[in-house]
């Protein structure tokens, strides 16, 4: 594998090294580098920007496929089609490791193509850096740095767009309001740190039952909001059931002594066949269902439909 520090050799995966300087004219060099930096800084996804590089550098180095590896998360980004002949390279800058990318093709490298691939690379190392922090900022603002859940802005966001998918569908939505019973007795017992933890269990414990569909957010404070795509009251009864046992039975140790807590959990519906409703009618109706679970003596699942049942 190449190091590509602004492009540095380094070995390569077709067993080629100590390549000579790039033989491109001064005039190619400006031209290639000119046509590349225009079309790499029209995007600041990454997928785009690898995208456009791969069609770019088609005219210089025929290619089949390429693969880049993110340094963090991210799943790997695939353009075309791996090949048995491949040259990889490391990229880095001064702030750090970027990823691995790897180029691949059924006709092994010649080494001019090989110095043309990495004379094209310096080109993309810092457009690809920019799109990449650019990326991670977005969801960093997003996300409730405690729990790492989606926050506020992020419910919004969802919650408009699986409103607006159920009512083109007409499919049922359902809404989990879920709250921790007693949370500030934990905070003023145990100080604020140790409640910070206990949330990071619920939050958890909500992931480790919900499904991979349903989505999770920090509502604010002690307070959790799920929503259930696709999911009717029965369905997100019993969903909201399961969480609330995995919460009773987690526990946070401090001291010898073990920390536990409970939820009240209130469940709204968009049920299929009926009107449109509005983003604060159904949060209403949640938080409406949460506060008759409160009421009952809390650790307990209502749903607003029971409610309306007894009305």
């Amino acid at each position: 594998m190449r190091d590509m520090t602004m492009v540095i050799g380094a070995s390569l995966a077709n067993g080629t090294s100590n390549l000579p300087l790039t033989p491109l004219t001064p005039e190619q060099e400006l031209a290639t580098r000119v046509r590349l930096a225009q079309a790499l800084q029209m995007s600041l996804d990454p997928t785009e920007v690898l995208t456009s590089f791969y069609k770019h550098i088609q005219s210089a180095v025929s290619l089949s496929g390429l693969v880049f590896k993110f340094g963090n998360n991210n799943p790997d980004q695939k353009i075309g089609r791996e090949c048995l002949h491949h040259c990889d390279y490391r990229l880095t800058t001064d702030e750090g490791y970027l990823g691995e990318i790897v180029f691949s093709r059924s006709k092994r490298f010649a080494d001019s193509e090989l110095i043309t691939l990495e004379f094209l690379l310096s080109s993309l190392i810092y457009p690809l850096r920019n799109a990449i922090r650019y990326q991670t900022a977005m969801r960093l603002a997003l996300l409730d740095p405690l729990t790492m859940l989606g926050n506020r802005a992020a419910l919004d966001s969802a919650l408009n767009r699986e409103l607006q998918l159920a009512e083109r569908h007409d499919h049922e939505l359902s809404l989990l309001m879920i709250d921790a019973d007693y949370f500030k007795k934990i905070n003023d017992e145990y100080g604020h740190h140790r409640g910070d933890l206990v949330l990071c269990e619920i939050a958890r414990s909500i992931q480790a039952v919900c499904r991979g569909s349903d989505i999770i957010f920090r509502y604010g404070g002690e307070e959790f909001v799920v929503l259930l795509g696709k999911t009717n009251a029965e369905g997100a009864k019993i969903i909201a059931e399961r969480i609330r046992q995995q919460i009773e039975q987690t526990h946070v140790s401090y001291n010898g002594k073990s920390i536990g807590t409970t939820v009240s959990i209130g469940i709204a519906t968009r049920h299929a066949n009926k009107a449109k409703e509005h983003i604060n009618d159904l949060f209403d109706r949640a938080d409406a269902a949460l506060y008759q679970a409160k009421a009952k003596g809390r650790n307990c699942v209502i749903s607003s439909d029971d409610l309306e049942i007894i009305q």
